[in-house]
């Protein structure tokens, strides 16, 4: 028996087959989770056997699906301790292929595409999933296919021209790449020339791919999880994943019952999960007007954010605002004391920690993990133009980063 038994739906419950490509539940439009056969795992592989393996999330191949990967050497990155400090760690993603997260889940949903024998994957992107499905598809022989706005991040439309996508530049935002993406599921080359849309969430393998940062951080803790995990909370595609290998691991005996508090941030310019979270609704609504620094967490309204405000309340954790001079100020903070180039979505966890270390909702004792998503150096534009605004402890600023719509709105694809 394959150890992928099915796909389930998040909504309402129902099972469709894993040995074919598959979107969202037909039923609801609720997001498909990979399920496995994990009693069986139990009985022939330990968490001891993963002494000796190759330092890429493949190492979790057992529950993973069977297939070849499709691999550029990602996942197993750093946990570091913080210098400044004691029982902060901090996550360092950036040191990921294409250097950001978003590596795993593409990773994950190229090689079931190759798998499955589809030919042209398509994508929606303003940042930095866009050049992971063009790093991935390339390594894999496929084609990619990108929209993209006009006025994209440079180093994103550099990269996806260097590995020999397919990029199409839109007018307008973000949302209305989607639609052009749309318009060709209604042609005939679509249905006969191998194509797929590998939007966040709208396939089952990018959450799996996601899901390893969750085995990492129990393995690197020596299979005790931290009290608490911080989150920078777009699409919130790696919140999921975590929460799912959390689920997993417990199945199979490597940890126990225990939760960390789940912990999501987003801008203040765009932070929707934090204002449903706070008025206590299961949904959130979507954010209108949406501007932040941190152009990844612009997302008005996440395809999974039933998911998302169900993990928060599971873990007794919450959700997080912070302001773009706060974000800025962490992140040239990180920088200095250190010596990690974060992305500005990966630096709002450090502004969290700090809201919530003064609030008491964490103590000096408490274990807690800070997710940087990202490495620095592919916003140097974006950093460029703030740099003469972010303001440090020692000469606090009163002025706000000028707002910068790169790429228009990032939704949740």
């Amino acid at each position: 028996m394959p150890r992928l038994t099915h796909l389930e739906c998040t909504r309402c419950g129902e099972h469709f087959p894993a040995d074919r490509p598959q979107t969202v539940c037909p039923k609801d439009a609720g997001i498909l989770y990979a399920r496995y056969d994990l009693a069986s795992i139990k009985r022939t592989f330990s968490a001891a056997r993963l002494a000796g393996r190759a330092p890429t999330m493949w190492r979790y191949d057992a529950v993973l699906p069977e297939a070849d990967p499709v691999s550029l050497g990602e996942g197993f990155t750093p946990m570091l301790a913080s210098r400044e400090r004691a029982n902060v760690f901090i996550k360092d993603e950036g040191l990921n292929p294409t250097g950001s997260f978003k590596a795993r889940g593409l990773s994950a949903a190229v090689t079931m595409a190759r798998h499955f024998g589809l030919k042209k994957l398509a994508i929606p992107s303003a940042g930095n999933a866009a050049g992971a499905l063009a790093a991935y598809a390339a390594a894999a022989g496929l084609e990619a296919h990108i929209f993209m706005p006009n006025d994209v991040p440079i180093a994103n439309r550099v990269e996806c021209d260097y590995y020999g996508a397919q990029v199409t530049l839109v007018d307008g935002l973000i949302s209305d790449c989607a639609r052009k993406l749309g318009e060709l599921k209604d042609s005939e080359s679509w249905k006969n020339e191998g194509w797929f849309d590998v939007s966040t969430t709208k396939e089952p393998y990018r959450v799996e791919g996601k899901k390893t940062m969750g085995y990492e951080v129990a393995e690197q803790f020596g299979w005790k999880l931290p009290q608490g995990i911080i989150y920078p909370t777009g699409g919130g595609v790696g919140m999921l994943g975590m929460w799912k290998a959390f689920e997993e691991m417990q199945e199979l005996g490597w940890i126990g019952s225990e939760r960390p508090k789940m912990v999501s941030v987003q801008s203040s310019g765009c932070a929707p999960i934090v204002k449903a979270w706070d008025e206590g609704k299961p949904v959130s609504e979507t954010w209108a007007n949406a501007a932040t620094v941190a152009a990844g967490l612009r997302v008005p309204k996440a395809y999974g954010d039933y998911l998302i405000l169900d993990i928060l309340k599971k873990s007794s954790g919450t959700a997080v605002a912070v302001t773009d001079d706060e974000t800025l100020d962490a992140t040239r903070h990180w920088a200095k004391v250190e010596g990690i180039f974060a992305a500005p979505e990966g630096a709002t966890a450090l502004a969290a920690y700090r809201k919530l270390r003064s609030t008491g909702f964490f103590k000096p004792e408490d274990t807690v993990v800070l997710f940087n998503t990202g490495s620095g150096l592919k916003y140097l534009d974006v950093l460029d133009q703030n740099v003469a605004r972010a303001p440090s402890p020692a000469q606090p600023s009163s002025m706000t980063p000028a707002a910068r719509h790169i790429g228009g709105i990032i939704g949740p694809y």
